[in-house]
């Protein structure tokens, strides 16, 4: 029986007899898909008839002029998750850093090319912020490190200082360094958090972007990278069949860089409700670490809270299942106000 470990997973939730459930374990823009893609999508349903552009030229030309980085810079994937494993795939890599707790897909695609995976620990009694520790671990021996920022899923920030020495430990010693910024968008300020302007000179950077989460998409699949060391690029484009960007997928992907109201809608319902979520959730007794993007990583006022919510039709995010963590700790996502307003009603009834 394969085991599911990421959040998200309503069809599971379905087969143990919930019909309708409220998802609080995927981290996905509340506001849902954008009417602009909506309507790009069902106009563009003809465009199934051939095959996708197999390079993505029209996306990565809107990509290229909506991120100002040159084409060459640019590649597109189905999902980000589906580039991190190319890059696995084109890099094979002998010994590889990851963050622990991360995201869980990281070691997944390392562990795939029979990789050994090292594991630097965030400690509880730092917030699980990232620290000069990591700068210990970043020896030659290493040929990748997988970075991620905010951190998922504690929603922590990494300092732009110890980024940028990150960038140049890992340069001197030959690492690449991949850098995760799917979340970035969801942050109060993302242009003072990404690391885009390093990538010129920096061919050993990469960065890895979804349109997922932001224009509410999981269902298409779709995501970019951007990287300077375009031989880098030209491997990973080969480590996948070359239709595996559909063209709805591209076409929703062009539609949602246009959807400039859309992320500032966004960006002020996440700062409100997340404040809002925060507040319940103190107020409630739990811990909160972190929590700078669209979802909150905390430790609970009562055990067993993701199994004493589901029969509730409530799910969470139970981090049970990420590497470096001890005790109980859940993550949520940043809905609307009346579903936060559900969810702390139902936690405050727990005791």
């Amino acid at each position: 029986m394969i085991e599911l470990i990421h959040g998200g997973d309503i069809y599971s939730a379905h087969e143990r007899g919930l019909e309708a459930v409220l998802d609080f374990s995927a981290n996905i823009n509340p506001l849902g898909m954008p009417d602009g893609v909506r309507e790009a999508l069902a106009s563009g349903l003809g465009s199934c008839e051939a095959y996708p552009d197999p390079l993505c030229r029209a996306l990565t030309a809107a990509l290229s002029q909506s991120l100002s980085q040159p084409a060459e810079r640019i590649l597109c994937g189905n999902g980000a998750s589906d580039l991190i494993y190319r890059l696995v795939q084109a890099l094979c890599p002998k010994t590889a850093l990851v963050l622990a707790p991360c995201f869980e897909e990281y070691e997944q695609a390392l562990s795939s090319v029979g990789c050994t995976v090292r594991r630097h620990l965030l400690r509880e009694e730092e917030d699980f912020r990232l620290t000069e520790r990591i700068l210990g671990d970043l020896t030659e021996e290493i040929d990748l490190f997988f970075l991620c920022n905010p951190n998922n899923p504690t929603g922590q920030t990494v300092d732009q200082g110890l980024l940028r020495r990150i960038l140049q430990h890992c340069r001197e010693r030959g690492i690449v360094l991949a850098l995760d910024e799917c979340f970035n968008d969801f942050l109060d300020n993302p242009e003072a958090h990404t690391m885009r302007d390093s990538l010129a000179q920096n061919d050993n950077l990469i960065l890895f972007y979804a349109f997922t989460k932001m224009y509410a998409i999981p269902g298409l699949r779709l995501g970019y990278c951007l990287c300077a060391d375009r031989g880098l690029l030209e491997r990973m484009y080969h480590c996948a069949s070359p239709w595996n960007v559909s063209a709805p997928a591209q076409l929703a992907g062009i539609q949602a860089l246009r959807e400039e109201d859309y992320r500032r809608r966004t960006a002020a319902l996440i700062r409100s409700e997340r404040a809002f979520l925060r507040e319940g959730l103190a107020k409630l007794g739990c811990t909160v670490y972190g929590s700078h993007a669209n979802y909150l990583f905390f430790r609970p006022h009562v055990p067993h809270l993701r199994e004493r919510l589901e029969p509730r039709g409530i799910l969470l995010r139970d981090c049970g299942n990420f590497k470096g963590l001890s005790g109980e700790f859940c993550r949520i996502a940043v809905r609307g106000r009346t579903d936060n307003e559900a969810l702390l009603a139902a936690m405050g009834e727990l005791t």
